[in-house]
């Protein structure tokens, strides 16, 4: 067996043991001690200050040097909180407003997603790496909804299928995931048109899509969700996550995006992307500490 292969081989074993772990504790517990753990190490990590302290500076120049850090002594603490309550996502459900309970308090379904949806009739939803983002399909299959999402499958095979086989069992009904490529943008764009409903995560930094403004600064960004809205005219629905504690979430839905509609196809993609970095934006900075700072978002060089 190659190093590679006896690397994902030990690799899995510990992530299967984590997940044994992380199953045995109450989603609380288990959401603060995967927090603890990360907000412990991760600080030291190189990526902390070569990608996330960066990062800040470059979007957010007015902080301090101990605002940055404060920020992210958080992102690592939400990040270790939500990949913990991975293993506990099927008993994070729909709570009251003011809850200590385990679970989320969903703002907005009825008013700005439930009139919009109609049986057999695709929609698009997007989010971004804010709170627990693993928390919208759980949603969408809760209301019912023939629900897919596209994710970045991890280079190892064995910890991809038991993640899968996690979310499965925490979503309680069927949730068709799409790997990033042609392939899962193809199988994606099927569902949609068949009359589901497909969610994204818009805000990873890629090598192709559209160059569009984030904190005014020039990033590529996605463009399969323009071109799907602007093919199939369908609603798009902007939602996104706040943390509230451990295992305790807000999810806030805002109401569909105008689509544009001009006889240029391009620029209303653009247009249409441009607005959805927007909205990012806008949840960032509402609360810094629950995004994850830790990837690369902008080209190297930006200034």
């Amino acid at each position: 067996m190659s190093t590679t292969g006896l690397a994902h081989q030990a690799e899995a074993i510990l992530v299967h043991g984590l997940i044994r772990l992380l199953t045995l504790l109450p989603p609380a517990a288990a959401s603060r001690l995967g927090g603890a753990v990360a907000e412990g190490i991760g600080p030291f990590l190189p990526v902390t200050r070569k990608v996330g302290d960066a990062n800040l500076r470059l979007a957010m120049p007015e902080l301090s040097a101990k605002a940055r850090r404060r920020i992210l002594l958080q992102v690592w603490r939400n990040l270790g909180q939500t990949v913990a309550e991975l293993a506990s996502l099927r008993a994070l459900r729909e709570v009251p407003a003011g809850s200590l309970k385990p679970g989320y308090v969903l703002e907005g379904w009825d008013e700005h997603v439930a009139p919009h949806l109609a049986p057999g009739s695709p929609a698009l939803f997007f989010t971004g790496h804010t709170g627990n983002w693993e928390v919208m399909p759980l949603i969408a299959a809760t209301h019912g909804i023939d629900f897919g999402f596209m994710y970045r499958a991890p280079s190892n095979k064995l910890v991809d299928e038991m993640l899968a086989r996690l979310r499965q069992r925490g979503y309680d009904s069927p949730v068709r995931m799409f790997p990033k490529g042609a392939a899962g943008a193809r199988a994606a764009y099927a569902h949609v048109r068949q009359g589901g409903a497909l969610g994204f995560l818009v805000d990873q930094k890629l090598d192709a899509g559209l160059a569009v403004p984030f904190f005014g600064k020039t990033a590529m960004t996605m463009d399969a969700l323009a071109i799907f809205a602007m093919r199939l005219r369908c609603p798009v629905f902007p939602i996104h996550v706040r943390r509230l504690g451990p295992a305790r979430l807000h999810v806030i839905c805002e109401p569909p995006i105008p689509l544009p509609k001009s006889e240029n196809k391009s620029a209303d993609a653009v247009a249409l992307t441009t607005e959805v970095n927007r909205i990012v934006e806008r949840w960032v900075r509402e609360a810094p500490g629950d995004w994850l700072w830790l990837h690369r978002r902008w080209p190297k060089g930006t200034a």
